[in-house]
């Protein structure tokens, strides 16, 4: 008695394991490829989905903290040249004694020149320009200042995605603004993106996601923004 019912058992699970697994791979997945079924198949995508919001809530977390950091450093820079034409752009602090690089460009020689941090004025003074480089050293006269970090350039990759901040001067107030892009390609002297702006943002820094400034940026005639790197002024202001 005991032997036929463990055979019993036995037989109710063998044959529950076959159902089990016949139901598993042929039965459900036919029944729910018919159309009565169709709208309660089981999908496993809302997995990846998941996965994706939190890479995308990561990046944008990365790059809000980017912005702040770099943005605490640019100046904004409005002149006035001797035939009265206006230059505006921008600057970014790279010592916190008060050292700023800027676009020889936007503080030509003869020039009435104003430099505005967070929105305010401040007293500047031009230590030295390159023309041909296109580079200006300019000594503010303020103390512990909030200073970006250099990138190593080694690490730039083609496709990468990069950022600006810049100052704009809207209704003769200084506001900052951001955009974005990638690298599409580069070589030691300038960095070449996918950004088009304005001539207004000219002498902004450009930086990647971590905050890490990879030069500053220049405006061309077709509004490309091509980037001084961060090597040309590392030789040009001795860091």
């Amino acid at each position: 008695m005991l032997s036929k019912f463990v055979f019993k058992i036995i037989a109710v699970f063998i044959i529950g394991t076959i159902g089990g697994i016949f139901a598993d791979q042929i039965l459900w997945p036919y029944f729910i490829e018919r159309p009565l079924f169709y709208e309660y198949r089981l999908d496993q995508s809302p997995i990846y989905i998941n996965e994706t919001k939190e890479i995308t809530i990561q990046e944008n977390t990365a790059l809000k903290k980017a912005v702040e950091k770099v943005e605490k450093s640019v100046i904004g820079v409005k002149t006035q040249t001797k035939t009265g034409k206006f230059l505006e752009g921008s600057g970014v602090i790279i010592s916190s004694d008060g050292l700023m690089v800027t676009l020889a460009e936007l503080v030509p020689y003869g020039s009435t020149f104003n430099f505005y941090i967070d929105g305010k004025q401040v007293v500047c003074k031009i230590l030295k320009r390159d023309l041909e480089q296109n580079l200006a050293l300019i000594k503010i006269e303020q103390e512990n200042l909030p200073t970006v970090k250099f990138a190593d350039l080694e690490k730039l990759k083609l496709g990468e995605r990069v950022f600006l901040v810049g100052v704009i001067f809207r209704k003769k107030i200084p506001q900052k603004m951001v955009n974005q892009g990638i690298i599409k390609y580069f070589n030691e002297d300038l960095l070449h993106t996918s950004i088009f702006e304005s001539k207004v943002v000219q002498g902004s820094p450009l930086f990647d996601i971590e905050g890490n400034v990879l030069g500053i940026n220049t405006i061309d005639s077709q509004g490309k923004v091509i980037t001084i790197s961060i090597s040309k002024i590392k030789t040009f202001t001795g860091f």
